[in-house]
């Protein structure tokens, strides 16, 4: 499993509540812990946590699947997530799955819980809807990132005309759910043709670790390219509006210097920049 792509959730002030939240539900542990970034170990996978303010909310055109193994397991989730949450799907036995359910949690964050065969040993794996204008290109979207990223496939993709569950009116080509992998990350998708009142935003971003300014700048270019567009500070918005943080593993070093002066110039170069450019930052680091 590949721990140097993983998803990051904004928040506006309340990252370590939800943090000290999800270990709990998960059993899992904060990594790192500061006002603004946190992350935490879910299951041998990294999730980070954004405090950075009102601007974005989270939503379900994003999720988060939990292949669960045993029925006591959803079950154990179910009830904590469900605190203070809104059920989107009841905790039920569909056609796809004897345990099932879909919820947002106080926090408003999406997660299906499911039983079921995992796909590999990831356990926690992120969903994205397209819809609207996007609604039948999860099938393009998932060529485009294969294509992008090394050691990526396309795994089972199911299409709403292979008659699983009752989803009469969705459009038979489109895909209901498909299973994809980006360098060894897994991810699943569908298309969606519901009104939904929300859709790709900031609120959740994959955040993928670069090992040098070749890796950055193909990352970059594939993803901005054809409709895509360049944010700040290795932020960018992909044809389909989802957004990548494409951050270089130097970036990171160099702001965790001992030396706080040199830190904070490494980290005033970077918010002067769109794609993070290493060869600057250590002239910042240097200077």
């Amino acid at each position: 499993m590949n721990n140097d792509i993983f998803p990051c959730l904004w928040y506006d002030g309340d990252g370590k509540e939800s943090a000290e939240f999800y270990c709990n539900v998960f059993n899992g542990a904060i990594t790192a812990d500061t006002p603004v970034v946190l992350n935490i170990d879910l299951f041998g996978q990294k999730l980070m946590l954004l405090n950075g303010g009102p601007q974005f909310e989270k939503n379900a055109s994003v999720s988060f699947m939990v292949m669960c193994e045993t029925e006591d397991e959803v079950q154990k989730y179910w009830e904590q997530l469900e605190q203070g949450g809104i059920v989107l799907m009841p905790l039920d036995s569909y056609p796809w799955s004897k345990k099932y359910g879909w919820v947002r949690d106080k926090f408003g964050v999406t997660w299906q819980l499911y039983l079921g065969e995992k796909e590999n040993e990831q356990k926690i794996i992120p969903t994205l809807m397209f819809l609207h204008q996007n609604n039948g290109k999860a099938m393009e979207a998932m060529e485009l990132y294969t294509r992008v990223f090394p050691n990526s496939k396309i795994g089972k993709v199911l299409k709403y005309g292979d008659g699983v569950g009752d989803e009469s009116h969705e459009v038979p080509e489109n895909v209901q759910h498909a299973h994809f992998e980006i360098d060894g990350y897994s991810m699943f998708c569908m298309d969606n043709s519901y009104d939904h009142k929300f859709d790709f935003n900031e609120g959740i971003s994959m955040v993928v670790m670069t090992n040098d300014q070749e890796q950055t700048d193909h990352l970059w270019n594939s993803l901005t390219s054809d409709g895509g567009r360049e944010s700040m500070c290795g932020w960018l918005k992909d044809k389909f509006g989802f957004s990548w943080q494409i951050v270089p593993k130097k970036l990171i070093q160099l702001m965790n210097d001992p030396d706080p002066e040199k830190a904070q110039q490494v980290v005033q170069a970077m918010m002067k920049m769109q794609k993070i450019i290493i060869k600057d930052l250590e002239e910042a680091y240097h200077s």
